[in-house]
């Protein structure tokens, strides 16, 4: 049992920053893995994003606390924040209200398309990158567009974090601050989603296997954004995107294999 919790905290942890899809990586897993309660325990799943949450607070703890006292300063130069939590409002209502449908969508076959989908998706932010903007010229546009973009990624296999980044680079911002702007509004959407499934937690059976995978979660969220962050300043999305289209193709074929 601790053995499969360590194993999906490892899918979870290293690819739910990476532009990878980390839901797209757990359904496959549990595709392979039938037999397992925990493998196929979705509120489990959730309780392993509540270690990435610590984990992105930790990795950036400095810009968030410049963010939460530049909100409340005086002159309010930077309302940084105000647009996170705008960009959050239109994946917040859609999660919540669409919940049962999303769960629904939780197929291999969808993972299959979206992550092609996604590699396009990438192909053409880096197309048509501008890379001008930092985070201070951020603006309510920027935000809620990359808020409505975000909502794709409630469908498994497109990836939070690709989608959010696309976007921010199609808004204008260089990769680092589109990541960065990216990673500052997964912490209340996460979280959100933790606090949703808190009262299904139970259903996994074992309280000690849920802080075991917390605790995995978090050490190795820590070194999946270090991995990302220092990726993106050497290059382009194009890496995350052709990875994408070959896990895509080895779905396909374990697919018409009958192999999962």
């Amino acid at each position: 049992m601790y053995l499969q919790a360590f194993l999906l905290s490892i899918v979870q942890s290293l690819t739910e920053f990476l532009p990878v899809s980390s839901s797209g990586h757990l359904i496959l897993l549990h595709n392979i893995l039938k037999d397992s309660s925990i493998i196929n325990n979705i509120s489990f799943d959730v309780s392993l994003h509540l270690g990435s949450v610590f984990a992105v607070i930790i990795y950036f703890w400095r810009d968030i606390k410049k963010l939460i006292l530049d909100f409340f300063s005086k002159d309010r130069k930077n309302n940084l924040l105000l647009y996170v939590l705008v960009g959050i409002i239109p994946a917040g209502i859609c999660g919540y209200f669409l919940d049962s449908f999303i769960e629904n969508l939780r197929s291999i076959y969808i993972v299959l398309v979206t992550l092609v989908l996604g590699a396009i998706l990438f192909i053409f932010a880096e197309k048509i990158a501008k890379n001008k903007k930092d985070l201070t010229n951020i603006n309510f546009k920027n935000s809620i567009f990359i808020g409505i973009m975000q909502c794709l990624s409630l469908i498994p296999g497109f990836s939070r974090s690709g989608v959010t980044v696309s976007a921010g680079m199609i808004s204008g911002l260089n990769r680092t601050n589109a990541a960065k702007f990216s990673f500052f509004m997964a912490i209340p959407l996460i979280f959100g989603a933790f606090i949703k499934k808190i009262t299904d937690i139970g259903s996994v059976g074992n309280i000690n296997l849920v802080v075991f995978g917390i605790f995995c979660s978090f050490v190795l969220s820590l070194v999946s954004i270090y991995i990302f962050m220092n990726l993106l300043k050497r290059f382009k999305l194009h890496i995350f995107a052709y990875y994408r289209i070959l896990l895509a193709i080895i779905i396909f074929i374990l697919l018409k294999l009958g192999k999962i």
